[in-house]
C-alpha cells in the first residue's frame, strides 16, 4: 500500500508560480507512474499531467502545457509539481496518484493523496 501526502499549496496571485510535493510512503513508488489531478468546486476531478516510473516521460493536459513541470526525486520517493503563470482558473485541490501504468484517467490510479488546496486571486 502506497501513501502519498501533498504539499505546498496555498494562496498565490494570478501570474504568480507555487510548487507542490507529492511524498509517498514506500521504497515500491519508483515503480510506480504519478498523475495530478485537480478539482475545482462544483466540477468534476481533472487530469493535470503525469510522470512515468522513470521520470523521462511526461504529458501534460492542454490547459496546463507549458505552464507546469512535473518532475519526480525517487530517492526522495517524492514528485513535485512545479505551476508558473497561475491563473485564477487554476484554483482547485489538487492531489497526485500512483498507478502502474502512465494515464490520464483517473480510474487507472490506485492509491491517491488528500490533497492540497490551490488558490489563485486575481
Amino acid at each position: 500500500q502506497v501513501q502519498l501526502v501533498e504539499s505546498g499549496g496555498g494562496l498565490v496571485q494570478a501570474g504568480g508560480s507555487l510548487r507542490l510535493s507529492c511524498a509517498a510512503s514506500e521504497r515500491t513508488f519508483s515503480n510506480y507512474a504519478i498523475g495530478w489531478f485537480r478539482q475545482a468546486p462544483g466540477k468534476e476531478r481533472g487530469f493535470v499531467g503525469y510522470i512515468d516510473w522513470s521520470g523521462t516521460s511526461t504529458y501534460y493536459a492542454d490547459s496546463v502545457k507549458g505552464r507546469f513541470t512535473i518532475s519526480r526525486d525517487n530517492a526522495k520517493n517524492t514528485v513535485y509539481l512545479q505551476m508558473n503563470s497561475l491563473k485564477p482558473e487554476d484554483t482547485a485541490v489538487y492531489y497526485c496518484a500512483a498507478g502502474r501504468l502512465r494515464s490520464p484517467n483517473s480510474s487507472d490510479y490506485n492509491y491517491w493523496g488528500q490533497g492540497t488546496q490551490v488558490t489563485v486571486s486575481s
